[in-house]
């Protein structure tokens, strides 16, 4: 007998899919069958999902794209896709429906609320995204991945945190050794294409440090392609050892060797530092939706695992200060590393399993 069939609808970015991606593969491992709905830039994101995923293309369109002609033929479009997910769900009806966000969720999101499907959706960051929003008073969970999470008036949410990786999670709550007399090292984040600020301010504020900090360092620093010969050449002159990517494959292993990591606010970023409990400087991207990543931030900070600096008080010499005073003070450097592995959810996947299964038995409305 086929078992249940679990229906999740996602954009194309990573930060809807990662999470889309983890509740697939926990759910299969229970025996359910699960279907990705997605539209076509969707689904060229979704080579990570297990073979046995079925992948759905349903049409969908945002109005933040395409001149005017393109924005005419949105509504038709997302209606289009409506009419196709409603129908694959009449024939093989699903017991939930999930929603990640990203716009090509809303055809099966509607469809699942037309046809009384029990329904939810994970928000990763700290702020509603705009479908997310759209739909949250509409589902009857709303799983939040940070928090606090800003929410409609009268919406609820469940605190479940974000799911992350294996590889991460193979290196949670590993050993944090404060940084002493011996080699210093420092990871450069800033999502998966590197962040430009960064590589301008962070080698300078990093020459900037006293001689004895400066010369015991070895950074990792994620930098765009464009930018990365300038910031290598940068390290060079201040005589820093360090290693300059566009994108490392191997982040968790990084982030568990380093004594601070110098980050931008990604919900997927933080949650990696809190399940492996690493002590951070974050620096949001101000043009964030919403500023949907000083939310994301704000939690790690209160709690004492992060320093949070704005992008516009951003300077090499205040973050240079900044990293000179975790780097010199081992205590501290301890005490924030274990703060953020306080505030981190390691269990992430196994809350939306069980939120997701509490809707099986429940009927639509």
């Amino acid at each position: 007998m086929a078992g249940p069939l679990l229906v999740i609808a996602a954009g194309g970015t990573g930060g809807h899919m990662f999470p889309a991606q983890a509740l697939a593969e926990a759910m299969l491992g229970k025996g359910w069958r699960v279907r990705l709905s997605t539209d076509d830039r969707g689904a060229r994101y979704a080579g990570g999902f297990p073979e046995a995923v079925e992948i759905a293309e349903v049409r969908s369109a945002t109005f933040a794209r395409g001149g005017v002609l393109a924005k005419i033929a949105v509504p038709l479009r997302i209606m289009a896709g409506i009419a196709a997910a409603k129908g694959r769900m009449l024939r093989d009806r699903p017991r939930v429906v999930v929603g990640f966000g990203g716009y090509p969720a809303i055809p099966a999101m509607v469809a699942a609320w037309v046809l009384r499907i029990p329904r939810m959706i994970h928000e990763q960051n700290g702020v509603l995204g705009r479908v997310n929003k759209l739909f949250a008073p509409r589902v009857h969970e709303v799983a939040c991945g940070t928090w606090p999470t800003d929410l409609p008036e009268g919406v609820k949410g469940a605190h479940t945190g974000n799911p992350v990786r294996a590889a991460v999670l193979a290196k949670a709550g590993a050993e944090y050794v404060g940084p002493g007399e011996g080699p210093l090292s420092i990871l450069v984040i800033g999502g998966s294409q590197g962040a430009r600020i960064l590589s301008d301010v962070v080698p300078q504020a990093l020459a900037d440090l006293p001689d004895h900090l400066r010369a015991r360092l070895t950074v990792s620093h994620q930098a765009r392609g464009e930018d990365e010969a300038r910031v290598r050449d940068a390290y060079d002159a201040a005589e820093i050892a360090a290693d300059v990517q566009p994108f490392f494959t191997d982040i968790p292993e990084r982030m568990t060797a380093a004594h601070l990591v110098v980050s931008r606010a990604g919900a997927s970023s933080i949650a990696d530092l809190t399940v492996i409990g690493r002590p951070a400087i974050l620096i949001p991207y101000a043009a964030a939706a919403a500023d949907h990543q000083t939310a994301n931030a704000r939690g790690l900070a209160e709690a004492g695992g992060a320093i949070l600096i704005p992008e516009n008080r951003l300077e090499p010499v205040p973050l240079s200060a900044q990293i000179a005073a975790v780097l010199t003070d081992a205590a501290r450097a301890e005490a924030m590393a274990a703060a953020a592995r306080a505030h981190g959810t390691p269990d992430a996947t196994d809350r939306l399993v069980a939120l997701v299964e509490a809707l099986a038995e429940r009927k639509g409305r």
